[in-house]
């Protein structure tokens, strides 16, 4: 499965981790909420992504 990017909305409510391109998780963890509707932040580094967790 791939990470989903940055600003990408109409996702399930829940809690989503920062992970490298590949999936691979992060040194330093960036965990994040988001509501029904909300879009997906920034991410640190480009080509990284988010992951639900």
């Amino acid at each position: 499965m791939t990470p989903h990017k940055s600003g990408t909305d109409n996702l399930p409510a829940g809690k989503y981790i920062e992970v490298g391109p590949n999936g691979e998780k992060l040194e330093k963890e960036h965990i994040i909420s988001i509501d029904r509707g909300d879009r997906l932040p920034p991410v640190k580094k480009a080509g990284n992504g988010w992951f639900r967790m």
